[in-house]
């Protein structure tokens, strides 16, 4: 599959060490190794600015968290970590506006980076009269900074707007860490400093693992970026949780290599894209040039599967048909499976690595993973 201007993927890119600093000027790969930082700094400012007072109040009837892009994944994960035991439902918002049912008996958390994104500041200003209570997470001194503390709710303070902390694509941790406390402080999901931290160290030792100058062979996130190449990725998840990795994944793929692919959860996707298997792009091209080793001129269908260690008995069963129809009908199958008991440890498990894996296929396509993403959103909002 070739990417914008017609660059191929070239392997041998990854393990040049020169090239990789020369071709990420943005520091993307850095951006990344500093995900157990944004985490321990997310905690620490959700504790100094006062996020676990918004349990004084009591339980809200539900959670509403808006945000667009990877803010809004905040309350994918908040909702799945809430829905088989939390006493209240977690309701993502991606937009304008909020359902009509929301009210003053209701918590909106609104998360964005830069603190103007024009949806997440509309639907906090609608938030506010309806009489919502109020949790912001985002740049300090912006519109959304003012209308959450004006509202008397807590602010958290995250990134900044320029620089490799100002990355949108690399802030996850930092926009996930303040509504995970808040719905803690709530009742809603078990997580605290033990918890975050070990989900740090986690990622910390990813850091390693996948550092530029570990090579190909034994390099996760490089290996994981050669098996996208070429291909066009399914990528499941096997859990609410590991659905949140798949579409950060598919997100990161389109911003940083201009790379599509699609996701799905088990078992839906087993019923609507399992068809695909047979289909124009599954199996063997048979007219493919079998000495043309180059990944990319005919791109296939690929299997990426998202492991949970906490999957149910029926998806765990779809998985394994899943694994057998794709490789009867010749569709290449990667599974990625999670480490670790807490949720938060197994979102950085697979949610990191697939970061780094990213980064990796952009450099490999002979992109700067920062570049497209800021190009075309500067022409969008001209």
């Amino acid at each position: 599959m070739s990417s914008a201007g017609g660059a191929r993927f070239e392997p041998d890119r990854l393990d040049d060490q020169a090239y990789l600093m020369e071709g990420d000027p943005s520091g993307m790969l850095r951006s990344v190794a500093s995900s157990a930082a944004q985490m321990r700094a997310a905690y620490r400012s959700s504790v100094e600015n006062g996020v676990a007072r918004i349990g004084q109040d009591g339980r809200p009837r539900a959670v509403i968290v808006t945000g667009m892009g990877v803010s809004a994944l905040a309350g994918d994960l908040l909702e799945a970590l809430c829905r088989q035991s939390a006493p209240a439902p977690v309701v993502t918002v991606r937009g304008h506006r909020l359902p009509g049912w929301v009210g003053a008996a209701d918590l909106v958390i609104a998360v964005s980076r830069s603190g103007r994104t024009e949806e997440t500041v509309a639907v906090t200003a609608e938030a506010v009269r309806r009489g919502c209570a109020l949790v912001g997470v985002g740049a300090p001194d912006t519109p959304l900074s003012l209308l959450v503390t004006r509202a008397g709710g807590p602010y958290v303070p995250v990134g900044g707007a320029t620089g490799v902390a100002g990355q949108p694509k690399a802030t996850l941790w930092s926009l996930l860490v303040p509504p995970i406390m808040a719905a803690a402080a709530l009742g809603l999901v078990s997580a605290g400093e033990s918890e975050f931290e070990s989900a740090a160290r986690r990622l910390e030792d990813l850091a390693h693992r996948c550092r530029p100058s570990s090579e190909s062979f034994i390099n996760p996130g490089k290996t994981l970026a050669m098996e996208l190449a070429g291909t066009l990725p399914l990528v499941w998840g096997t859990s609410p949780l590991a659905a949140v990795a798949a579409r950060r994944l598919t997100d990161r793929l389109s911003r940083d290599a201009g790379y599509p692919a699609v996701w799905g959860e088990l078992p839906e996707a087993a019923h609507n894209q399992i068809m695909t298997f047979g289909g124009p792009l599954a199996g063997r091209d048979v007219f493919a040039d079998p000495f043309d080793d180059a990944p990319g001129e005919n791109p296939r269908l690929r299997l990426f599967l998202l492991r949970d260690v906490e999957e149910h008995p029926q998806v765990a069963a779809a998985r394994v048909a899943a694994v057998r129809l794709a490789e009867e009908r010749g569709v290449p199958v990667s599974e990625i499976l999670a480490e670790g008991t807490h949720p938060l440890d197994r979102l950085a498990a697979l949610a990191g690595l697939c970061d780094y894996a990213s980064v990796y296929l952009a450099l490999g396509y002979g992109r700067d993973p920062a570049s497209a993403a800021a190009e075309l959103r500067a022409r969008i909002s001209q």
